[in-house]
């Protein structure tokens, strides 16, 4: 049982009585022995006093003291770690849809991948969570706002179409006013809920200019993030031999792995990099832990109230074996 505190430690002065408990039952069994050593006639002594048990007749005891240490612990409130489902969080799943998904050095498409984790990941989310999809290439379209529900967010990624460009700024942009809105809807007296950005893309920003540090760019975008407190997970999807055909031309896409640590890095979130279709199950079944479970200082009593009414039940048991009689 591995303890973090304990809600009302006062309880632990029960301890002292237990102690005193302790120091009278050995106290009594010294006088005991004194009393029964005048005894003069030591002959008629060993005919009406019962023969000594040794050791074993003071297990009932012992047993009923470890009793009472075990169920004070137990009223001192023992906490302990426990990973609970959040009830209130908002999540953005944000997915590249440009060109350069169509790569099949991740089998059997990037974005057939993509689509298959992104699946799992929304089905597997903790109901408490609200999550919402984005999909981006040139601009940045609210596919599904956030919500429980995970039926829409399920059928809108399976029907992510591909387009040109991409606008990496516009996609955490997009997420960034969604989060805001429904936080404004929501947020009541403890304020609005939690809320992150997973990022999954594979190449680097073309819209509207390369330069991340644009006022519409990627890196602009992730310090907005890092202002609003809401972090962006950023995954790099794809390896650096992916290749599409452009009107019968073969193009290059190689993932952008320096642009993602740096926008994980400006928002205050996690970077992943995913080469593999497992690879990105794996990165999305990690944060589905992170986003979905936090870790909270819970009640852990059960335990140490148990076991106390086992070994008291023990003490009992012993004493009516040992002496014929309860303690």
């Amino acid at each position: 049982m591995s303890l973090t505190g304990f809600a009302s430690p006062w309880w632990f002065l029960l301890l002292i009585v237990v102690a005193g408990v302790a120091a009278g039952y050995v106290v009594v069994q010294r006088l005991r022995r004194k009393r029964t050593l005048r005894f003069s006639n030591l002959a008629l002594l060993e005919k009406v006093a019962p023969k000594r048990q040794g050791w074993p007749r003071h297990v009932p005891a012992a047993l009923l003291i470890v009793a009472l240490i075990l169920l004070t612990f137990s009223l001192a409130g023992p906490t302990a770690e426990q990973k609970v489902p959040r009830n209130r969080a908002t999540v953005m799943l944000v997915i590249d849809v440009s060109l350069s998904m169509e790569s099949t050095d991740v089998a059997p498409t990037r974005l057939e991948a993509a689509q298959d984790a992104a699946r799992s990941f929304a089905e597997g989310l903790t109901p408490g969570v609200n999550l919402g999809l984005i999909s981006f290439a040139g601009t940045a379209t609210v596919l599904v706002a956030p919500t429980t529900e995970r039926g829409g967010v399920v059928k809108s990624i399976d029907n992510l179409k591909l387009a040109q460009s991409t606008a990496t700024g516009e996609g955490i942009f997009a997420a960034l006013q969604s989060i805001e809105g429904f936080s404004a809807v929501v947020g009541g007296a403890e304020g609005p809920p939690p809320a992150r950005v997973v990022l999954m893309t594979d190449g680097k920003q073309t819209v509207p200019t390369d330069d991340p540090y644009d006022p519409r760019g990627a890196y602009t975008a992730a310090q907005a993030a890092k202002q609003q407190e809401i972090p962006v997970s950023s995954i790099s999807f794809g390896t650096p031999n992916g290749t599409v055909d452009i009107e019968g031309k073969e193009v290059p896409v190689d993932v952008d792995d320096e642009s993602m640590q740096e926008i994980a890095r400006l928002s205050g979130g996690d970077f992943y990099k995913a080469a593999t279709a497992e690879e990105l199950k794996q990165v999305y079944d990690s944060l589905g832990e992170q986003i979905g479970y936090e870790t909270k200082d819970a009640d852990s009593s059960r335990p140490w109230v148990m076991l106390g009414t086992i070994v008291l039940i023990a003490s009992a048991g012993s004493s009516l074996f040992i002496g014929q009689r309860l303690p």
